[in-house]
């Protein structure tokens, strides 16, 4: 495993690779890995033939208030979760190196899928996200990324970016890896007090309670939803709901009913703070499934 810190570099290390018909898997982070990103990065070792891992903390994605400098991270543990994971390529480049000079061409995805959830709380940030997802796409030049969809409005604004600008990558998203008491695996998970941490697990609970109720119905109203979420995840004293919200996916439409056998997805997403700390999690419903009777 070698890590690479220019982009000239790895354009050269992957040119090589691509010589001797290699595919390349992507798996792009900010570092501090936990499983989630482990278990990208070994997917991707079972599809490609050179993996590629990017650890860049991206300062266009966070808002004036948000945890740019408190972001953790710890480069000599995640060099080790990588090498054991089988990646080949760490890509470790500088705000400098990606952003030399002032970022003038930014990449913004308009339409629903941007306007909801956390864009609401965090404007601005999926334009960071999309920007710098495509620089990396065009330095690496991945035949596929790998996106785990713990953070599923991320992973649709992508896939709409890709489609939208016919990018020759296929977006791969994973399933989100838990801890055994059904909290989402996150960076964030760190800054939680025991207090916290302990009362966390009402999202999980919040949304497999409302995935149950939904799957019960021949119809269910998004208001019986959110209301199911609210009252849940108000029994943690320390939780401060940012929102629970119940949309179509991925176009994130808002619907008044949802009917599980007329085929629409349905994504049940939360974003709750402890504290500063500020987790999300959902859970996307299938359509054309019946309803448990």
């Amino acid at each position: 495993m070698e890590i690479i810190e220019t982009i000239a570099e790895l354009r050269k290390r992957l040119g090589a690779r691509r010589g001797q018909g290699h595919t390349v898997g992507f798996v792009p982070t900010m570092g501090y890995l936990h499983e989630g990103h482990r278990s990208l990065m070994e997917r991707a070792r079972t599809e490609n033939d050179t993996v590629v891992l990017s650890i860049f903390v991206n300062p266009l994605q966070f808002g004036p208030n948000e945890d740019f400098d408190r972001y953790p991270r710890d480069k000599e543990r995640d060099v080790a979760v990588a090498e054991q994971a089988g990646v080949d390529f760490i890509f470790m480049p500088t705000v400098s190196e990606m952003y030399p000079q002032p970022v003038n061409a930014r990449v913004t995805v308009t339409g629903d899928v941007t306007t909801k959830l956390d864009a609401v709380s965090r404007p601005g940030h999926f334009d960071g996200v999309a920007t710098v997802v495509s620089k990396l796409f065009h330095i690496v030049q991945p035949d596929r990324a790998y996106f785990g969809m713990k953070d599923a409005q991320q992973v649709a604004v992508i896939r709409q970016m890709v489609d939208d600008l016919n990018m020759n990558v296929t977006i791969v998203p994973c399933e989100t890896e838990r801890e055994e008491d059904g909290l989402a695996k996150s960076s964030r998970n760190v800054y939680l007090s025991p207090e916290e941490r302990a009362q966390a697990v009402v999202l999980s609970q919040a949304l497999a309670k409302a995935k149950k109720y939904a799957l019960s119905q021949s119809s269910v109203t998004i208001s019986e939803l959110k209301s199911l979420l609210v009252n849940h995840i108000s029994t943690a004293p320390l939780a401060r709901i940012d929102y629970a919200e119940a949309l179509t996916y991925p176009g994130f439409r808002e619907i008044h009913t949802w009917y599980p056998e007329l085929g629409t997805e349905l994504i049940i997403a939360l974003a709750v703070k402890f504290g500063n700390t500020r987790l999300i999690d959902n859970v996307i419903l299938s359509g054309n499934q019946p309803f448990i009777r």
